[in-house]
């Protein structure tokens, strides 16, 4: 005899939300994912590639077309085509091109590879080098029908070239790793990042709640002072980055002259050109500017702690550090932590501030300086996709420790 009891599994319903549900967030997903991943695999793709920044564009052929010392009729003159390879090192083949002679003139012995055919004159060249640059000069004489104002480059010759681009052969290698990895450069410019990072998180977080305990109370002209608390973070990067320039210049900086007038020190100060010292004020930039981020967080937090807890707690005669390290703590720890993963992953990626203070100089080049570096200043786009590969690497490794670990000490 069968016995009765609870229905197990999903019934026909169910599993018709669900696809109906599938089915409308799919396109969402799609999107996303198009977004995410595929310049996440051209990053993956370049960083394998020998690719110069100068590989962006395709090979391709250029041709210039005058006419020299040919004004009127009577006149001998040249006909000349000039032509190069725009790459400097992909051949192009197959190259050729063909005109049809101008009205009014008439072509003498051509050069080689040459040949006239039905009034048009055709030059084969067949596969050439990269960088390749060549002349060809047909000599021609101006007859009767010959036009002075006749200009030979407002008809353009047809031109035949092939060519493969390195970003879609076969050509792959691991030269870019094995320039980013090569000596000690690559520990100097991790050891920087990680400085920057972990020192920048821990004090913007911490700064941000020494100011959230501070502002927790009520007191008369407690929305001027957050709004001014907010001032770093909301100022353009561009604007503040220069007043700190100024302000530690040391030829004309404010800092400057009051150490030396308060005897602290005889001589002027270099701090965004000196190590280690330009590493450090970085990093205490980055801690000012970001710190009303997790201000704001902690804020809200702490005024969401039930009132009574505290009021339990006075009458227990717990001192206001107790009560912070006993209640407000524990009650903090979740939004700490959503806090040091978001400032570590923003600050890992920074770039901008970096560059605006120092430009990566003086032991402040990081991982992200040095994908600009690579990329651009050296034009090596694979070695700079190499190196934001190693970036990817590195916040993936800490994003699975932060959430096998971290997370679920705070139930994330």
């Amino acid at each position: 005899m069968p016995v009765a009891g609870p229905p197990r599994g999903r019934g026909p319903l169910a599993r018709g939300e669900a696809r109906l549900a599938w089915g409308l967030l799919m396109p969402t997903v799609l999107i996303v994912s198009a977004v995410v991943i595929l310049p996440l695999l051209a990053i993956f793709w370049i960083s394998v590639k020998p690719v110069q920044l100068s590989d962006l564009r395709p090979p391709a052929l250029v041709l210039r077309e005058d006419l020299r010392r040919v004004e009127a009729p009577g006149d001998a003159g040249t006909w000349r085509f000039r032509l190069r390879n725009s790459s400097p090192d992909r051949p192009l083949r197959g190259v050729s091109f063909a005109d049809a002679v101008p009205p009014g003139l008439t072509p003498g012995s051509l050069p080689e590879p040459c040949a006239m055919a039905d009034n048009r004159l055709t030059c084969t060249f067949g596969e050439v080098p990269g960088g390749w640059r060549e002349r060809i000069e047909v000599p021609v004489t101006a007859g009767p029908g010959f036009d002075p104002a006749l200009r030979v480059q407002d008809t353009a010759p047809a031109t035949t070239a092939e060519a493969t681009s390195v970003l879609t052969d076969a050509t792959f290698t691991l030269q870019n790793f094995a320039r980013v990895f090569d000596g000690a450069e690559f520990w100097d410019v991790l050891y920087a990042t990680l400085f920057y990072t972990v020192v920048g998180t821990i004090g913007a977080i911490v700064m941000g709640l020494f100011a959230a305990l501070l502002l927790d109370k009520s007191f008369r002209g407690q929305g001027i002072l957050r709004g001014l608390y907010l001032f770093p973070y909301v100022a353009p990067v561009i604007a503040v980055a220069f007043a700190w320039i100024i302000l530690f210049d040391p030829f004309s900086g404010s800092a400057n002259a009051l150490l030396i007038r308060m005897g602290m020190t005889e001589d002027a100060i270099n701090f965004f050109g000196e190590r280690p010292l330009a590493l450090i004020m970085v990093t205490v930039f980055e801690i000012w500017r970001y710190f009303p981020l997790s201000f704001l967080f902690i804020l809200a937090r702490i005024q969401s702690i039930p009132a009574d807890m505290y009021e339990a707690a006075d009458m227990d005669g717990a001192s206001p550090f107790q009560q912070f390290a006993w209640l407000s703590l524990p009650q903090l720890l979740g939004i700490l932590s959503v806090l040091f993963l978001l400032r570590f992953i923003w600050t890992f990626n920074k770039f901008d501030d970096i560059f605006l203070l120092t430009g990566g100089n003086a032991g402040t080049r990081t991982l992200t300086v040095n994908v600009y570096e690579q990329a651009f200043a050296i034009s090596n786009i694979g070695a700079g996709a190499a190196v934001a590969v190693v970036i990817f690497g590195c916040l993936l490794l800490f994003s699975a420790l932060f959430f096998r670990f971290i997370s679920r000490e705070e139930g994330l």
